[in-house]
């Protein structure tokens, strides 16, 4: 913020305060001494009023002043209404347009869920009638079998025998009565009528004793009629009871489902109201808009003057530019300098590093040809004089009298350091001068000398004493290592032996339950299992040959999708046969499956689900019919995700509880656990 930009003017407020606002803006708002000014002229002209109604009634009457209301609305200069943060998303007018198409949508989805519930009501109403006509006929037919009982009990010895099955019968019914009269009320009825039967039969029983002998055929294809009609009562009874409670959760489900609808209707009621009410909103904002259409043209002129300042600010940022741009210039140009400067500098080091490795070099080699240190070297002219006096005498001596004069002449002997200077010989201080030629040539014969010597090693016997107890440790290491070499050989060919005779009966083992899995899974056909080096198994391929119904033999990778996933079914039960697993997860297996492979898969399913627990993933229908327990994701409501499990059972018992499957019960092993 500019000082010289925000200076504030003689009035901030140029007109009062309207009647119904609060207070203006500026007044409520405190900020930093820097900052006051500024927030002053922005916050200059607004108004704070209670609500978006007084607001849009007071703007009418003060089309240039700006209000804000206490909820966060906010009608400009320009007559534009922004919206405020309120509590709910929903509470704005485009909030509210999209949770009455959001409404729409529910009560759509709702009205379709509604219809289809009351079809599958009137689906279950006429099933319940056509089991209530079955239960009629039933009882029928029990009526008439009693009939023929009581016709035909004029045996008194076979009907003694029905009345203790009578009276168990009896008590079994009066068990049944209990459970029948919370279910439904015409089964007490029916107990009632059956009550009355067996006390008439038991009448019949004493009055037709002397007749028993002679209905004894009658009354036993009577008793299986019976029978067969209780088995049939039962079942309906237990269908009815099933019915009747879907039914009652049908109606549970109603009445919330109405609820839902007539809130709904008081809803959509609600938004057209506000509709309305928006609508009447937009056609004062359109006149305000017109209002504001001729202030944006009275702005123009200011707009237009401060285009030509930022001309002018350009201008000046141009000249400044350019300034800039030569200084670069300049800089660029003592940097090269500088640059060029360090590569010398580098150069000059590189040559000294260089001498100075020559001369390391060069010491190191006289060290190590001569021993000697040129470091700690020290010059010593009457030695050197002395030297080279002998070696010039034995130059000039004949080759006769050579022995005698090294003996006598030799540097460093007795004789040459004792005996006194013979007259007519040269002190060391007074020997012959010679050329440069001649003292090279001098260097160059006793170099070759010294080389002729050899060097002398006065450690050669330590050294020896170490390598022959080194010698000795090596050795030693050397026959561990191989005979740890041949054992581990030895354990290599074991496991290996062990490895491929194990390999050879699992791999014969699968190759058998393979064939029978690929001829069970495709209702036919045959496959096989060959190994792609049979004299190296543990390290060779395994090939798969399948060969479906009515198709030439032929590798898995030419045959179908669905063919390749039957064939790695069967082969994954092979292997699980022989080797099985506590729990197999299969991840949409069954998703190029077509219908009659799909129930293949589910019997295969079925024949190891004893044994080891399966985790599919999968869309199919069928797949999912056949789960004990499924979980799902779904999206009650947009963008909230939740986790659905459910426990399925197929049978349930006369008392209500769900019963494990018996074909599952029934089951047998597949393999040995």
């Amino acid at each position: 913020a500019l000082p010289e930009l925000t200076r504030a003017g003689s009035d901030d407020h140029f007109i009062d305060l309207p009647a119904g606002a609060i207070a203006w803006a500026a007044d409520k708002i405190a900020a930093p001494e820097p900052l006051a000014t500024l927030v002053r002229r922005l916050l200059r002209g607004v108004a704070i009023v209670p609500d978006l109604e007084t607001a849009v009634r007071l703007k009418r009457g003060n089309p240039v002043l700006q209000f804000a209301t206490l909820a966060g609305e906010f009608i400009s200069t320009a007559g534009v209404i922004f919206g405020g943060s309120a509590p709910v998303a929903a509470e704005s007018l485009l909030g509210r347009k999209s949770l009455m198409i959001q409404t729409a949508a529910e009560m759509s989805g709702i009205a379709e869920q509604l219809a289809a519930t009351t079809e599958r009501r009137e689906g279950m109403q006429a099933l319940v009638q056509f089991a209530r006509t079955a239960l009629e006929e039933a009882r029928a037919r029990h009526q008439a079998a009693h009939v023929a009982q009581s016709n035909s009990a004029a045996q008194l010895l076979l009907l003694g025998h029905e009345l203790r099955a009578a009276e168990d019968r009896l008590r079994q019914l009066q068990t049944e009565r209990t459970t029948l009269e919370q279910q439904i009320s015409v089964a007490d009825r029916r107990i009632e009528e059956l009550e009355q039967e067996l006390t008439s039969l038991r009448t019949s029983v004493e009055e037709q004793h002397s007749q028993r002998a002679s209905a004894t055929e009658a009354s036993e294809q009577a008793r299986m009629q019976e029978q067969e009609t209780s088995a049939e009562l039962q079942e309906l009874r237990l269908a009815v009871a099933t019915e009747t409670q879907r039914h009652e959760h049908l109606l549970s489900q109603r009445q919330p489902m109405a609820a839902r609808a007539a809130e709904l209707a008081e809803m959509i009621d609600a938004r057209r109201a506000d509709i309305r009410n928006y609508e009447r909103r937009l056609e004062v904002q359109t006149i305000e808009s017109e209002q504001a259409e001729a202030a944006l043209a009275s702005e123009a002129g200011e707009l237009a003057a401060a285009e030509q300042r930022v001309a002018e600010i350009s201008h000046e940022r141009a000249s400044l530019l350019a300034d800039v741009n030569s200084r670069d210039a300049e800089l660029r140009a003592v940097r090269n300098l500088l640059n060029e400067l360090h590569d010398a500098r580098g150069k000059e080091q590189v040559r000294q590093t260089r001498l100075q490795l020559r001369i390391d070099n060069l010491l190191e080699h006289v060290a190590r040809r001569y021993q000697l240190d040129l470091r700690e070297f020290t010059t010593d002219h009457y030695a050197f004089q002395k030297t080279l006096r002998v070696q010039m005498k034995r130059r000039s001596t004949p080759a006769g009298d050579e022995a005698v004069v090294a003996g006598d002449a030799v540097p460093g002997s007795a004789a040459a350091i004792d005996a006194p200077d013979q007259p007519g010989t040269a002190s060391p201080a007074t020997a012959p001068e010679i050329d440069a030629a001649q003292l090279e040539a001098m260097i160059t014969e006793l170099t070759r000398q010294i080389d002729n010597m050899g060097p002398v090693n006065l450690d050669a016997v330590q050294e020896y004493d170490e390598l022959e107890e080194r010698h000795r440790f090596l050795e030693t290491q050397n026959n561990d290592l191989t005979a740890s070499r041949k054992e581990l050989l030895d354990v290599i060919a074991k496991i290996n032996s062990t490895t491929q005779k194990l390999f050879a009966e699992t791999f014969a083992q699968v190759r058998i339950n393979f064939r029978e899995m690929f001829a069970e899974l495709f209702g036919g056909g045959r496959a096989d299992l060959a190994l792609v080096d049979e004299h190296d198994p543990l390290n060779c391929g395994i090939d798969i040959v399948a060969k479906p119904p009515g198709k030439q033999l032929q590798t898995v990778s030419l045959l179908s999708g669905g063919e390749r996933t039957m064939t790695a079914v069967a082969l994954l039960f092979a292997i699980y046969m022989v080797r099985p697993s506590p729990f197999c997860i299969l991840d949409e297996m069954d998703a190029p499956l077509d219908e009659s492979n799909i129930n293949r898969f589910i019997k295969m399913l079925d024949r190891f689900v004893q044994q080891s627990q399966f985790i599919i993933i999968t869309h199919n229908k069928r797949t999912i019919a056949k789960a004990d327990v499924l979980y799902g994701v779904t999206m009650e409501e947009r963008g909230v995700s939740k986790l659905v499990g459910m426990r399925l059972a197929t049978e349930k018992g006369a008392d209500g509880e769900l019963r494990a499957d018996a074909r599952r019960n029934n089951l047998q092993p597949q393999f040995a656990n």
